[in-house]
């Protein structure tokens, strides 16, 4: 619950900045060609704020990533507990090691690449 929380205070954060990063004119000019307020969020706003807020939406789900191993009792619980029970009967400790931190690195980089290509895809097109 604790992870939760801390995590979700910091998206907030950054969603809240993306939404007022975007110009009032922009909202402004928004209404008066009509738009309705959740028109104007969807199609003027979202799509500003986006740019903004994907570069530290993407650093703190790496961060929630990492912050996990805290909480690995809670997380990984099968998988923690088959590397330690490896681990007491085989006598290797580094390879039981290595192999959970195979497992995080393999989830880090896997976020980090869809946050890329994400943010690649709303990234803006110079011509």
């Amino acid at each position: 619950m604790g992870l939760v929380l801390y995590t979700a205070a910091f998206v907030a954060e950054a969603v809240r900045a993306g939404i007022q990063s975007v110009s009032k004119g922009q909202t402004e000019a928004a209404m008066s060609l009509g738009l309705r307020p959740p028109m104007v969020l969807n199609l003027v706003i979202l799509p500003q704020a986006l740019r903004v807020i994907i570069p530290p939406l993407t650093s703190q789900m790496l961060n929630l990533t990492k912050n996990s191993s805290l909480a690995v009792a809670i997380g990984f619980p099968d998988f923690v507990s088959v590397a330690n029970t490896t681990i007491n009967q085989t006598g290797q400790a580094v390879e039981g090691v290595a192999l959970i931190m195979l497992v995080y690195l393999f989830f880090s980089l896997l976020t980090s690449a869809f946050m890329n290509w994400y943010n690649k895809k709303t990234a803006l097109v110079e011509r």
